[in-house]
């Protein structure tokens, strides 16, 4: 589990709590809140819960976060078996996805070793799973990274899925002091999804970028993430951001690509091996 800051862990204590259904596994979930210093509210419903905004859920189908109160929408889980990514799995672009492509699947036959530094529900690492990388996760806010932790848990299980959750290592602290104390040539490819501040409230439309900036926040630190993940990357570090981002500050991208809504800049070290 993940060691947070000072400020990550009063943020987090004044805005999660943990919770359970009739159906979860209460002493798991009770654990779970001790071992992150959250409030434990035993079995509750989340929609009548008040005096925290956002609960950290434990009912029989794993953990998730759900934002309370009335109207709030529906859980977010880390999942990869069913719903969008179990269809991705099956039916994805292979290595034309826009992800595989600003990475370099295209372009070498090797496997590479992607870090995923900023790897939050773990979607993107897992999709580069099923393309053949093999992935180190890395997740430094203790609520997402157990959630995660759970979504990997619980996706080990499948048949389907367990090779590729062999692939993925979830590694726990800050990912700038992870890239700092590797060292170079620690990853093939690093690959950074940093929180982009937007200040428009009517751009939060899916409920899991909800949850995550009342649990989150912004990523500040993106500069010096950046240029940690140059001075750790073999071949090449990529950023992911919206569309009409700027990039974040230090040198300029080698190149882009441009999707629907957002991009991938990519800094080359040098070229992938054939």
């Amino acid at each position: 589990m993940p060691n947070p800051s000072h400020d990550t862990c009063h943020s987090l204590t004044a805005t999660v709590a943990v919770g359970c259904s009739p159906l979860g596994d209460q002493m798991v979930a009770r654990q779970l809140a001790d071992e992150l210093g959250l409030r434990w509210l035993g079995v509750v419903k989340p929609k009548q819960v008040r005096e925290f905004p956002v609960l950290l859920y434990m009912d029989d189908e794993g953990l998730a976060l759900q934002l309370t109160g009335k109207g709030a929408p529906g859980p977010v889980r880390a999942e990869f078996v069913t719903g969008k990514m179990g269809y991705r799995r099956e039916h994805g672009g292979g290595t034309g996805q826009l992800v595989a492509r600003a990475v370099g699947l295209q372009k070498t036959r090797a496997q590479l070793h992607v870090l995923d530094a900023t790897a939050g529900l773990g979607q993107d690492a897992f999709v580069l799973a099923s393309l053949g990388c093999r992935l180190t996760l890395l997740e430094r806010n203790p609520v997402i990274h157990a959630l995660l932790a759970d979504g990997l848990a619980r996706a080990a299980l499948n048949i389907d899925c367990a090779p590729l959750v062999a692939q993925m290592q979830l590694e726990a602290g800050s990912s700038i002091g992870w890239l700092e104390n590797a060292g170079r040539d620690a990853a093939d490819v690093v690959y950074l999804d940093p929180m982009f501040p937007h200040r428009d409230k009517a751009a939060l439309v899916k409920k899991e970028m909800q949850v995550f900036r009342q649990v989150v926040g912004d990523d500040d630190d993106s500069e010096q993430l950046l240029a940690a993940a140059l001075a750790c990357a073999r071949y090449r570090v990529v950023v992911k951001r919206p569309r009409k981002a700027p990039a974040v500050a230090g040198p300029e991208p080698t190149t882009r690509l441009e999707g629907k809504s957002s991009r991938y800049d990519i800094y080359s070290i040098k070229a992938l091996p054939a």
